[in-house]
């Protein structure tokens, strides 16, 4: 800005505009000073935000650490919980497999006595003579099974006025000797047996193997329960923040306020030549146009300087605005992970109650469990005992063929005995006839009495004159059924067979 001596550069109405000038350039100081300060602040405030954000990512890592590691023992826990039921559920598939096992065999011997006939002189005759004992009963029904287990339902024929109601004894016969001809009507092994304690067993049995299930049923959601919160829990856990680069931010603030340094050293030297031209214009010294020109362009400059530092001022706080965003997402995270190990901590106490009452549940079932082994045993002894009662009455068939052909054949015995001692008789009896033909004439009569006398008849009976023992007709079929059945059989009858 260069000085004119000449009075007649000047004018008087410049004199104003000098002042407006100077005016000017102490505002645009002012602002400038003003906006670098506020850089200043909003650098400082950068890097404080920055060392929080450093510090909260530090807190954000460790605690995501420990929600993974927590996470990792409550998926060991489910798992151990589930691994305890899968050992529970094999050992309760053990006994179902082995039930149904008994049940089988069972079911195959009472199907196997159902299909073998019995006689009806095995259950219709005299309580002397039934291979099953007294019976009480009529003709079609008994009232006792082989195992003294009573049968619960009574016929209406079981009446002693059948004769009144048009039946007659002839007819009665007749009827019988139809029904044991027709084998349709005869009873099988399995009507013997006493179906109703079985049903009662089965349904005991059933009914305990409900109550098993009723005590797995109780934690029987504990794994899924568990798995689903864990899952739950890991999408609540946030992700690694996106952490601005700091040295980029950094450099960008530095080099931004290096260059409002510099404007801000403009706008002072600036304001100086102000200061300095106003002083000199108090003095009485005048400017020419050139200087005029060069102060107006000057100031017209200071507009696009307070502008640049304005951007650079933008500038600062957008990065300050960038770490404030981080910090924000970094607390947020921080939060969450608090959230999350709260909720951690009461999982933990959920899980300890789990552990505790699984353990209860696996002691209670583990006892249900050998209570239910030993309701297995009646079965076992149920099959072994209808398969000894279905392979003794096979021998009991047996053994009365054997007795009908014993009696056959001592019956054969007396017949030929008898023959024989009718023979000798007849024998001896002609010859007394004889001898008393020749010689009884010359004998007096007073003489040896008894000579006269025809021989004695003989005769052959049981002892003290029991009855023939009366033994059920077999037909020849039915034997040899029951020696198929017997054939290569080995039952033992006084203990138990393992199935």
């Amino acid at each position: 800005m260069s000085k004119s001596p000449s009075p007649s550069a000047g004018t008087p109405p410049d004199q104003p505009h000098i002042v407006s000038l100077a005016l000017q350039a102490k505002k645009a100081l002012q602002h400038g000073q003003q906006l670098c300060t506020e850089a200043s602040t909003l650098s400082s405030a950068s890097a404080q935000t920055a060392v929080d954000v450093l510090a909260l990512d530090a807190q954000v890592r460790f605690m995501s650490e420990a929600v993974l590691d927590q996470l990792k023992l409550a998926a060991q826990v489910a798992k151990s919980i589930e691994q305890k039921r899968s050992e529970l559920e094999r050992q309760v598939q053990e006994w179902d497999t082995l039930r149904n096992q008994r049940s089988d065999a069972l079911d195959a011997v009472l199907e196997s006595l159902g299909n073998q006939s019995v006689p009806p002189d095995f259950h219709t005759v005299s309580a002397d003579s039934s291979p099953f004992g007294s019976q009480n009963a009529s003709e079609d029904e008994d009232e006792s099974t082989p195992f003294g287990l009573p049968k619960s339902n009574s016929d209406p024929r079981d009446s002693p006025t059948d004769t009144i109601r048009n039946r007659s004894p002839s007819l009665r016969l007749q009827e019988k000797r139809s029904r044991k001809m027709d084998r349709r009507r005869w009873k099988t092994l399995r009507d013997f047996v006493d179906e109703r304690a079985i049903e009662d067993l089965l349904d005991t049995i059933e009914k305990d193997r409900q109550e098993l299930d009723d005590i797995l049923a109780q934690t029987s959601d504990y794994p899924e329960s568990l798995a689903k919160t864990i899952d739950a829990i890991k999408e609540m856990v946030p992700g690694e923040v996106a952490l601005p680069s700091f040295d980029a931010i950094f450099a960008s603030q530095e080099g931004t306020s290096t260059k409002m340094a510099e404007h801000l050293e403009s706008l002072a030297h600036h304001y100086d030549n102000m200061t300095n031209a106003m002083h000199d214009f108090e003095n009485g010294e005048e400017f020419s146009e050139e200087d005029m020109q060069g102060m107006n362009a000057d100031a017209d400059a200071l507009h696009d300087i307070v502008l640049e530092l304005e951007d650079g001022v933008r500038l600062i706080e957008a990065h300050r605005d960038r770490l404030l965003a981080a910090k924000t997402a970094t607390q947020a995270h921080l939060d969450t992970h608090r959230r999350i190990l709260t909720d951690l901590d009461e999982l933990g106490e959920i899980m300890t109650d789990m552990l505790e009452r699984q353990q209860s549940v696996e002691t209670e079932s583990l006892d249900h469990l050998a209570h239910l082994h030993l309701q297995l045993s009646p079965l076992e002894e149920l099959h072994h005992k209808y398969t000894s009662y279905q392979y003794a009455y096979n021998k009991l068939v047996l053994e009365l063929a054997r007795r009908r052909q014993y009696r056959e054949a001592a019956q054969r015995v007396v017949a030929s005995t008898i023959a024989q001692l009718d023979a000798m008789v007849e024998e001896e009896r002609m010859l007394r006839a004889e001898f008393q033909a020749e010689h009884g004439q010359y004998i007096p009569e007073d003489v040896c009495l008894h000579i006269e006398n025809p021989p004695n008849r003989w005769t052959v009976s049981t002892w003290n004159e029991e009855p023939i023992e009366a033994l059920p007709e077999i037909e020849n079929d039915l034997i040899e059924e029951a020696k198929q059945r017997t054939s290569g059989i080995e039952v033992g009858m006084g203990a138990s067979q393992s199935l």
